[in-house]
């Protein structure tokens, strides 16, 4: 029931937005397409319902752009469109008036950084999933000190994890500052 048809998903990398995409379109029976393939696409399949990607992407692409007002037109008003992006429209750099606008009309609903609560979450199902046992004091201290994303703690335990076996050593608050204060990390 989104107002026109349509809903913009924006957050930032890693916050879900994927994710989510995938479960609505098994739910509504939605074609998913990434704005980079749009100028490509035989548009008219991908409707009644649609999930296009990174949208953001389009934008600046007058041949994208195009393709993405196209699909708009041509799955809505009776359809329903799905688009995700990291940023709201009005920071898109679209060129296309008509697109502007019409991404502009739809509902926006934001995807924000995660929390403590669910960034210590994720890092304890990324440690369990690589079967790493870790010290209590490890994830608060790693919560602190580590960007707020999904993207970001996916990266530092796949790297934790690298470095821990790369030295025959386990993966304890010792490991994880030499991690955070090293440049690469930074």
């Amino acid at each position: 029931d989104w107002p026109g048809g349509k809903l913009v998903l924006a957050g930032p990398s890693g916050s879900g937005k994927t994710h989510l995409s995938h479960i609505w379109a098994e739910a509504a029976g939605a074609t998913r397409i990434v704005a980079c393939d749009l100028e490509t696409a035989a548009l008219r399949e991908l409707g009644p319902r649609a999930v296009v990607e990174d949208a953001d992407r389009a934008a600046g692409q007058p041949a994208r752009e195009e393709a993405l007002s196209h699909l708009h037109n041509l799955i809505l008003p009776t359809g329903r469109l799905l688009i995700t992006a990291a940023t709201p429209p009005r920071d898109w750099g679209l060129r296309l008036p008509d697109l502007l606008s019409r991404m502009q009309a739809a509902p926006l609903a934001r995807l924000e950084a995660p929390d403590d609560a669910l960034l210590s979450a994720v890092l304890v199902k990324l440690f369990s999933d690589r079967q790493i046992a870790v010290p209590p004091n490890l994830i608060p201290y790693l919560v602190l000190r580590m960007e707020r994303s999904i993207a970001a703690a996916r990266a530092l335990v796949a790297t934790l994890d690298a470095r821990a076996l790369a030295e025959g050593r386990p993966v304890t608050r010792a490991l994880a500052a030499e991690v955070l204060d090293s440049p690469a990390s930074g």
